[in-house]
């Protein structure tokens, strides 16, 4: 079985990963394992990256255990785990409990899933279960979320030869597992992995930097986002990351869509994987008030690159943030600001570009390459003209 297609230029990327003829064929083998592995078949060069971890991964009822468990398990639209592409991470005790990881693969969705199980009684069972956000391999990643009763901690791969926390101090692991981290609720921390030199990465890499959304990320969504650049850090500054998770917030807002529907249980389309970055649109003032600051927040999905608007008052209150917009010429936000609902409309300015809105429609903010009005009370349909050819967006009459 071949590795989905990867984005970006990252480290991981460079992987060379070997699987058993177990896992490679769509059904090569007929005699498929009962159990699943304990680590998982990967190498970048003679380094196993995810090797068997923990003091009870060469325990056989474990292992057999965290089988029955993550066969019983399915992902929310009802797709099993294929077990010979699937491997136990981890096994142990941790916070005085029985803890397993499994990077489990779930070929219906082409996606890869961390699933963790505790003990439930005399049995395992999965009690959380996160979608990796970038198509493919769950182990082409170097650093996995883990959340227990102390707090974030995070599962490292081989390759990792030391994790930074978000206050820029190295932790330290038993076994590949952290020490428990401080990662706020709903703020956006950084945590720094130094990869060690491997055959797929001759000089290491001193700075491979994640974002860590916090722990009110709720299942199934991904709490880690790569940030090379660090963009993302500065974007996120200063921003409520469960309000950007909501269902009007950016991250949340675009259901998945399964065929012809919704799937609301799945992770959005609009969820971020990586390039978090931010630009400043101007400045805006309401009703004589003092002026706020208006950002577009950019960032990369599975599904292709969105964006949304925040608007940041003057006076440090809480920043108001729109829903998502797919990329388009001509990008349309409603922006839930308290007590004046508007629509930002953003485009890139050219000598050609010509924007019109409907008549009597008051332009609060009226410039090249953006416009801001309130919102309307029914369906207004505005069109940007340029370069031969007109693009028709309709908003508001919500």
């Amino acid at each position: 079985m071949a590795p989905a297609r990867r984005r970006g230029t990252t480290a991981t990327a460079l992987l060379t990963l070997l699987l058993t003829a177990t896992a490679c064929g769509p059904v090569a083998d007929r005699q498929q394992p009962r159990e699943l592995r304990v680590g998982f078949d990967s190498r970048d060069g003679s380094l196993a990256v995810w090797p068997p971890r923990g003091p009870l991964a060469g325990d056989a009822a474990v292992t057999a255990a965290v089988t029955a468990a993550v066969r019983d398990w399915r992902s929310p639209v009802d797709d099993r785990v294929h077990l010979p592409t699937s491997g136990i991470l981890y096994a142990g005790e941790v916070d005085g409990a029985p803890l397993a990881l499994v990077a489990a693969d779930v070929p219906g969705e082409s996606a890869s899933w961390l699933l963790q199980l505790t003990h439930d009684g005399d049995r395992y069972a999965v009690t959380r279960a996160t979608e990796y956000t970038d198509p493919g391999y769950l182990v082409y990643s170097d650093v996995l979320p883990v959340q227990t009763t102390d707090g974030r901690r995070y599962l490292t791969s081989a390759r990792v030869q030391r994790l930074l926390g978000p206050d820029g101090k190295a932790l330290t692991s038993t076994d590949g597992l952290t020490e428990p981290v401080d990662v706020p609720a709903c703020q956006a921390v950084a945590v720094t992995a130094t990869l060690r030199s491997t055959e797929s990465l001759p000089r290491g890499r001193a700075a491979d930097r994640l974002l860590d959304l916090g722990t009110g990320t709720a299942d199934p969504r991904y709490p880690l986002v790569r940030d090379e650049s660090g963009s993302g850090k500065r974007a996120l500054a200063g921003l409520d990351t469960c309000a950007l998770a909501g269902e009007e917030g950016p991250f949340g807002s675009i259901p998945r869509r399964i065929g012809d529907r919704d799937a609301p249980r799945s992770v959005p389309s609009s969820w971020p994987m990586e390039k978090v970055a931010v630009r400043t649109l101007g400045e805006v003032a309401l009703g004589g008030g003092e002026p706020a600051e208006l950002q577009q927040l950019s960032w990369e999905t599975a599904t292709g690159p969105m964006t949304a608007v925040v608007y940041r008052p003057a006076d440090g209150g809480p920043a108001v943030v729109s829903p998502a917009d797919q990329a388009s010429p001509l990008q349309t936000y409603l922006l839930p600001v308290p007590g004046q609902p508007l629509v930002v409309l953003s485009w890139r300015a050219t000598r050609d570009s010509s924007l019109s809105v409907p008549p009597g429609t008051p332009r609060l903010v009226d410039r090249p390459g953006l416009t801001v009005v309130p919102e309307p009370a029914r369906k207004e349909t505005f069109s940007l003209a340029g370069s031969g050819k007109t693009h028709y967006r309709s908003v508001g009459g919500r």
